[in-house]
């Protein structure tokens, strides 16, 4: 009798760089109740540590306009500003899957417009997915960004480019507007989205969304029960000075840049820096 060998897949954190994750490798994971990190990344250096760590997706946000340009939201960020970040985040990776947000006023007045956007990011920056906001409003968007190819991850919940209409920064999906968020998601799952991001509504709402779809759902201020988390990556590192309720810094980032570059500038001013051994001959 013939033996069958089962191989098993590869794990979708910290797995081999022989190649980059797809689509299908994040349904795998939900197949296989495989929870999963995905970080944010806007530059070269910072994606080359987070894939050499294992982290299998990354995100060029558009929170890039707060932790890299200096903006008060993510508002006035641009096309051309994330496209180069996007760019230098896929050079900088080799395996992590990069989605590029699609930011505000480049999708929402029509799928063209929305085709145009992605296709720029695809073939100019190297994305391999990008993410836009919104429930059923943008359907028409995510249809036909799917049917031309293109991977789309949903944004649900609190979504920061509505911030002026929603009035600020609050959880959404509390009491019937949780139903609605139930139907927008499953109306995303249906028209193509390998992946929903869920931000600032209900744990409970979170778990239910979640065990609904088959597509992964990726939390941030979301509970334990989605399928992944993300975070911006100053955030979890220390840098920002206030960040939200749902971030747990793992690092004090910024009191270590503090204190080397305090040390820094006192061994210039005292001579010490530099000493011979950095020094030409």
């Amino acid at each position: 009798m013939s033996s069958v060998s089962v191989v098993s897949e590869p794990a979708l954190y910290g797995g081999a760089a022989g190649r980059r994750v797809t689509v299908r490798d994040i349904a795998a994971a939900k197949e296989r109740h495989e929870k999963w990190p995905m970080v944010t990344a806007y530059d070269a250096m910072t994606a080359r540590v987070f894939d050499e760590a294992g982290i299998p997706v990354m995100l060029v946000g558009d929170s890039a306009a707060m932790v890299v340009y200096g903006y008060d939201s993510t508002l006035p960020v641009t096309v051309d500003d994330l496209i180069p970040l996007t760019a230098a985040v896929v050079r900088g990776s080799s395996r992590a899957m990069v989605v590029a947000d699609l930011p505000f006023g480049s999708y929402q007045a029509s799928p063209q417009q929305a085709l145009e956007t992605a296709a720029r990011f695809m073939k100019e920056a190297g994305a391999h997915a990008v993410k836009l906001e919104g429930g059923r409003r943008v359907l028409p968007q995510v249809e036909l960004l799917v049917s031309a190819g293109i991977p789309v991850v949903a944004h649900l919940g609190l979504t920061p480019q509505s911030v002026n209409a929603f009035g600020g920064y609050r959880v959404q999906g509390r009491g019937q507007a949780g139903d609605e968020l139930m139907a927008d998601a499953k109306a995303l799952e249906h028209a193509g989205a390998f992946a929903v991001v869920l931000e600032c509504v209900p744990a409970d709402l979170a778990q239910r969304v979640t065990t609904s779809l088959s597509v992964p759902t990726i939390g941030i201020g979301a509970g334990p029960h989605t399928d992944a988390q993300v975070l911006v990556w100053q955030d979890l590192m220390g840098l920002t000075p206030q960040p939200a309720k749902f971030v747990k810094k793992y690092f004090d980032l910024a009191g270590e840049m503090d204190r080397a570059i305090r040390a820094y500038a006192d061994e210039v001013v005292s001579g010490v820096f530099p000493r011979p051994e950095h020094s030409y001959r």
